[in-house]
């Protein structure tokens, strides 16, 4: 692979509203850092109540017509995006690089998941079919149809700021919403370029918005009489307040929370496949991943096993900047984010855990400003601690020691998260029962952050979801569409005289 190019651009990010960049009428603006070098690398504008409300105005004012257009010429503007983001996936893997620190190949791997959700939206024809039954009673036909909400939004982290967004808006476009898009105000780089190749797809302006900013605007669209559902990935708390709001206001919500996902690795494990599995998805993206297995549930005698492999691969982690194509890790995204994960790394060794690599003050030669820490393993954690039950998002794995593969579903039943979880075995019996018995929403065997494809949808349990539905796939289509039920009977067969009974299909 030749080496990538760099996103070096200082403009101020601006909002994107009725299809042009605006600034906006608020004077508030916020720095947007570089992590691989601690400096400030450009702004972004934080949006006022009146620009949110611009937002939505365009999106309510654009939609109808959206609305009307046959779903086919939908599909065909979203392919067109589709053929838009695949030839720009570089330079948007460039961008989450600048400003949010992960890997650059790892950056060009979040692109492509997104690509997929916007693939599985070019099908939306065929997902908008509904129901029809004939003669369901005497003369009468009834069938079902999924019509658009309206305007809907969503709220997106910094950890995914392409993939994520992806999730909500190609399904929600497609499905015959405007949509307006609220991003991180940490890496909103992203959020741009792709309202402007939705504009380069065809897509008309007013139906895809986005506004920059922070609690201002996410409590703009939480109260808005015309955002008829909004969507969230992001942590518990702030995904409950977001859940509670919304509802209370009137509207559909999906938010998707927090995760401590475990990783149960059983005595007949493959070792190798197992530390490979632990490294990359405790290490990978610094573990600002939602699904990042932050968890390693040893059974039997494989703690006493893998924790010397695992320790020395931890030690070994590349750590640099992202942009160069050997690294392995790059930086947290903020400076508060580094300190406050190294923080929690202090209050595991108080609660008596054993830190067998500690990852605090890493520093990259020439890059000492960065917002680097290193990767961090703990053993002999228990499920009193707090590095045990709390989300740290960050590069630390901590390992708990169980005695049988009983104790490690209960462990994992147990915690109030429960987004993903893996298991590694040998065993089919093992691996069935596992699947089966675990309570939480994505499930991996072998697999050791099981993110599903794009047809299958994305979602936990307990306290890693509020609401109803999984985001994109089918359950997404569910999400942003409404069920109409139709009865149609004619004249001509239609009985004389009102009819006071419940009608049946007698």
């Amino acid at each position: 692979m030749a080496a990538p190019t760099p996103y070096t651009a200082t403009h101020t990010i601006t909002h994107w509203i009725a299809g042009e960049r605006r600034a906006g009428t608020g004077s508030r603006t916020q720095d947007v850092f570089n992590p691989t070098t601690g400096a400030v690398a450009r702004q972004v504008v934080l949006a006022s109540p009146d620009d949110v409300q611009a937002a939505v105005a365009a999106a309510k004012k654009a939609q109808p017509a959206w609305a009307d257009m046959p779903p086919i010429r939908r599909a065909r503007i979203m392919n067109k995006f589709l053929a838009l983001m695949e030839a720009h996936r570089d330079a948007l893997a460039a961008m989450i690089t600048a400003e949010h620190g992960k890997v650059y190949t790892d950056a060009q791997g979040e692109v492509t998941r997104g690509i997929d959700i916007i693939e599985f939206a070019c099908g939306i024809p065929q997902l908008l079919k509904g129901d029809f039954t004939d003669q369901v009673s005497t003369g009468i036909d009834n069938w079902t149809m999924r019509q658009p909400l309206g305007v809907v939004a969503g709220i997106t982290p910094f950890n995914f700021p392409c993939m994520v967004p992806c999730w909500m808006f190609p399904v929600a476009l497609a499905c015959g919403n405007a949509f307006v898009l609220k991003p991180s105000e940490r890496d909103p780089s992203a959020s741009l370029l792709m309202a402007e190749l939705l504009q380069q797809a065809g897509l008309p302006d007013g139906v895809f918005n986005v506004v920059q900013g922070d609690k201002v605007a996410v409590d703009g669209l939480l109260t808005h009489p015309d955002v008829r559902a909004l969507s969230f990935v992001g942590s518990t708390p702030i995904a409950q307040y977001i859940y509670e709001t919304a509802a209370h206001h009137g509207k559909r919500v999906q938010a998707l929370g927090g995760a401590k996902n475990h990783m149960v690795v059983m005595p007949d494990a493959d070792l190798e496949q197992a530390v490979d599995a632990l490294i990359g998805s405790a290490y990978g993206s610094a573990g600002e991943r939602c699904m990042a297995i932050s968890v390693a549930v040893l059974v039997g005698d494989v703690g006493d096993r893998i924790m010397p492999v695992l320790a020395q691969r931890a030690r070994a982690l590349k750590i640099k900047n992202g942009m160069e194509l050997d690294a392995e890790m790059g930086p947290i995204v903020t400076r508060e984010a580094r300190d406050r994960i190294e923080n929690y790394i202090g209050i595991g060794v108080a609660e008596g855990a054993t830190l067998v690599v500690d990852g605090r003050g890493h520093q990259v030669p020439g890059l000492e400003k960065g917002f680097f820490t290193g990767g961090t393993l703990f053993d002999h954690v228990k499920p009193t601690m707090r590095i045990y039950k709390e989300e740290i998002f960050g590069p630390v794995l901590a390992c708990v020691r169980v005695k049988d593969f009983a104790e490690a579903v209960q462990l994992v039943n147990d915690h109030e998260y429960g987004n993903g979880v893996a298991c590694f075995t040998s065993d089919g019996g093992v691996a069935r029962e596992f699947a089966r018995r675990i309570q939480v929403g994505m499930v991996g065997i072998n697999v050791p952050i099981p993110v599903p494809m794009a047809w299958h949808g994305f979602g936990g349990w307990k306290r890693s979801l509020f609401g109803d539905m999984h985001a994109y796939g089918e359950e997404g289509v569910r999400f942003y569409t409404k069920q109409k039920s139709i009865m149609q009977r004619w004249p001509d067969s239609t009985p004389k005289g009102a009819e006071f009974a419940m009608p049946t299909a007698q």
